[in-house]
């Protein structure tokens, strides 16, 4: 490592925010707020790249990075100035027909599979009533979204024909629909994104990032929808086509920035921009608990952050190989680790109970915030 005053000027610089604190009361100037929720920190991990390796890497305090900045090249300050305020600034909120769903606080998004084999609960929505009934219970129980997918992304699954991942997932649209609910669609096919979107679906949850469908993007800038990124490394071959990191969280970072970029300038509008690191998909034990533990960097894309790690295997990996059907309480710990690094969506199976959770939590957070400092 070197000196903060001696970084190269051809390093790529990162901001992680960390030193959380519990109240911003009484810290006037030495903190700053998170993506305008809950959440105060008093300093930014400063992380400096050259090629692949880290040259720098320190936290510096909020009250010292105007000095910090002050002392970069030019486009390195204009970097940190940028990423600065984005991590800041409030997310907009999410708005579809009838019903707005703000971001300055943590939000359940609900799973409904419609597929015979996903991984958790593969075949247990498999009728559409019951399906729709499955959905109107997790909207009842606290989730603001229900994301309903037709295509299994466990791996080694077998890739779904468009037309029967349609039907599979249009019935049930239509009911919640009719109800008000708000839905996500879980989708990597344009086709399906029309579709769904037509049967009053309001956001696209593409886990190729409107990267392996041609005409994904365009879809998305014709209905002018919210949508939601996920990283894979080579959306052509799939999620789970299994990559070696150098940098697991800076080079998923640098892939989002670079597909948010993409997705921006073909016409998608940045407020409607979410970003998921997307835990367990072509990555390790290692990589997941590496992006978990760094899930904070994510904010300076200025985009709202989405965490799907309910169920998932490194929960297992971490629990004497728990089965899928025995990892609520790591689900639950996941979440709440999300929400302490500012996640804004945490997608989930088991909503009641997350949702109890993220009561609790809030209510500390509340608590914080009123908290008096002499």
């Amino acid at each position: 490592m070197i000196d903060l005053q001696t970084i190269p000027a051809d390093a790529r610089l990162y901001l992680r925010p960390e030193a959380f604190v519990d109240t911003p009361v009484g810290r006037d100037g030495t903190v700053a707020r998170l993506a305008g929720g809950l959440l105060w920190f008093a300093a930014y991990e400063l992380i400096a790249i050259v090629g692949t390796a880290r040259v720098a890497q320190a936290s510096v305090p909020v009250a010292a990075l105007p000095a910090v900045i002050a002392n970069l090249a030019a486009p390195q300050a204009e970097r940190l100035r940028t990423l600065a305020a984005r991590i800041s600034a409030p997310r907009a909120p999410i708005v579809l027909p009838g019903r707005t769903i703000r971001l300055d606080q943590p939000q359940v998004m609900g799973i409904l599979n419609r597929t015979p084999d996903s991984f958790s609960d593969g075949g247990a929505n498999a009728d559409d009533t019951a399906a729709a009934q499955a959905g109107f219970d997790m909207a009842a129980a606290g989730a603001a979204i229900i994301d309903v997918g037709g295509e299994s992304t466990r791996p080694g699954a077998a890739t779904v024909w468009e037309g029967d991942e349609i039907a599979r997932v249009r019935p049930v649209i239509e009911r919640l629909a009719a109800s008000g609910t708000a839905i996500s669609i879980d989708t990597r096919k344009a086709g399906v994104m029309e579709a769904a979107l037509a049967a009053g679906a309001g956001i696209v949850n593409d886990v190729a990032a409107l990267a392996w469908d041609d005409r994904a993007v365009a879809v998305c800038v014709a209905a002018g929808c919210p949508v939601v990124l996920m990283h894979t490394p080579d959306p052509a071959a799939g999620p789970h086509a299994r990559p070696s990191y150098a940098d697991v969280l800076v080079e998923v970072y640098d892939w989002l920035e670079a597909r948010v970029a993409a997705v921006v300038a073909a016409g998608v509008d940045r407020t409607k921009i979410l970003v998921d690191p997307g835990i367990g998909f072509a990555k390790s034990l290692a990589d997941n608990l590496a992006l978990l533990n760094g899930m904070a960097m994510f904010h300076g894309l200025g985009c709202g952050i989405v965490l799907g790690a309910s169920r998932k295997r490194l929960i297992g990996a971490l629990s004497n190989e728990a089965p899928v059907d025995e990892r609520l309480g790591g689900s639950v710990a996941l979440a709440l680790h999300g929400a302490d690094r500012g996640a804004q969506i945490l997608r989930v199976h088991d909503v009641a109970e997350t949702v109890q959770a993220l009561r609790v939590w809030r209510g500390l957070k509340d608590a914080g915030l009123t908290s008096r400092r002499d």
